[in-house]
């Protein structure tokens, strides 16, 4: 009855049509459709309501797109966000199973003194970070995964006239992407009505305890579902 699809937006292009020929509702979780107009692309939190206007395939949007707007809605709703300005930074997770083997492999060869010649990523990942490892389109600069931050982030919210700025960075985490956003609101917004707003965000987690230092990290995020 429902296909998940979570293998590159080559399988999915070839096979998803197929499924949803044979009476199944396919979720993907590739870049294949998230832009096609005639495929809603949904985050339950945000905009559920628009799996009803599906035609057999429903898109699940790229993971840095989630981790950003899942916090921002809710304070999207309450007083409209202009512009974004957001910097991550990126696991070997998101790059699948053979990108955290290449993180381990290569920090475990780095301690021991030795070399390890890339086979997944394009640079070093022990004790490195790089620009995203997808193409960069001449014509802007963004790499495709700013790119799609910032596509789907207007249509999401279906708001075409936000201003997004984002910059995509691969660190050497295994789990868990992180985020650092900047965001202006259309009306002043003060520090405690954000903190509010987010203390009750569906799918949000507020961590912020400054006595400590203590603030969202990989380890604490991975294995668990909030932002």
């Amino acid at each position: 009855d429902i296909a998940l699809f979570s293998a590159g937006g080559s399988i999915s292009k070839k096979f998803a049509p197929i499924a949803v020929k044979a009476g199944a509702v396919v979720v993907d979780n590739s870049s294949a459709f998230r832009m096609d107009p005639n495929v809603p692309l949904v985050i339950p939190e945000i905009n559920a309501n628009r799996i009803r206007d599906h035609k057999g395939i429903i898109a699940n949007p790229n993971c840095a797109a989630i981790t950003a707007l899942v916090p921002l809605w809710p304070i999207h709703q309450s007083n409209r966000i202009k512009r974004v300005i957001i910097s991550t930074y990126q696991a070997a997770s998101g790059a699948g199973a053979a990108a955290m083997d290449e993180l381990v492999e290569s920090t475990r060869a780095n301690l021991n003194g030795q070399v390890y010649t890339p086979k997944v990523m394009p640079h070093p990942y022990a004790f490195n970070l790089f620009n995203h490892n997808t193409a960069i389109a001449p014509d802007t600069g963004y790499n495709d995964e700013e790119t799609k931050v910032i596509n789907e982030t207007r249509k999401i919210f279906e708001d075409d006239k936000i201003a997004i700025g984002v910059t995509c960075v691969r660190v050497p985490v295994l789990r868990a992407h992180c985020e650092a956003i900047t965001f202006e609101c259309e009306k002043p917004i003060s520090e405690d009505q954000v903190r509010a707003i987010m203390a009750r965000a569906p799918g949000v987690k507020v961590v912020d305890d400054r006595a400590r230092n203590y603030f969202p990290m990989p380890i604490d995020a991975s294995g668990q579902d909030d932002v």
